[in-house]
């Protein structure tokens, strides 16, 4: 962050899903949000089930509409309560957002401005490496303002590891057993 402009960052945005890597991320911007007076604005990007295409297609989609929002936001506030407690726990402006569309586009859309700061997690690593970076990969790519991409905690990495461990391997043909 060395020759970044801190007094110019008026808010920190910061993609959350409630997977670990974006906790990670957003436990990192809380503490940017902090440091440099900023406005914290958690985002959850939602689509409906299927895509946008599907909803339209779909003559019960619009009814729908509404409770995949209140859904999302009620996602927002669990993560939210997860990680602070309490909604004013994080000890700065919190501004949670949720908005309709892909993460990366909901994210760069919502940092719009210069004096933003997007942080995103980085992905996991490992076999799925390849569909979790694509959010911090568009959003590095988009973005009008600085980006900061967090790598993932080494809690998750363990997590995995031990996940990897306790999971069993069932032969795909059970006629022998």
């Amino acid at each position: 962050m060395s020759g970044y402009d801190a007094s110019a960052t008026a808010r920190v945005v910061v993609g959350v899903s409630g997977s670990l890597g974006s906790v990670t991320a957003l436990r990192r911007a809380t503490a940017l949000a902090r440091r440099l007076g900023a406005e914290l604005w958690p985002v959850l990007a939602w689509e409906p089930p299927g895509g946008d295409s599907a909803a339209r297609r779909s003559p019960a989609a619009g009814l729908l509409v509404e409770e995949w929002h209140r859904l999302a936001k009620q996602r927002l506030a669990a993560v939210l309560d997860e990680v602070f407690g309490d909604v004013t726990a994080p000890g700065v402006p919190m501004h949670p957002v949720v908005v309709r569309g892909t993460p990366g586009r909901a994210l760069v859309a919502t940092a719009d401005r210069e004096g933003d700061l997007l942080v995103v997690g980085a992905g996991r690593r490992g076999l799925q490496r390849a569909f979790s970076g694509r959010v911090s990969r568009h959003c590095l790519a988009h973005a009008v303002c600085p980006v900061l991409a967090v790598p993932p905690s080494p809690l998750e990495s363990d997590l995995l590891a031990v996940h990897r461990r306790n999971t069993w391997h069932l032969p795909m043909d059970t006629r022998g057993l």
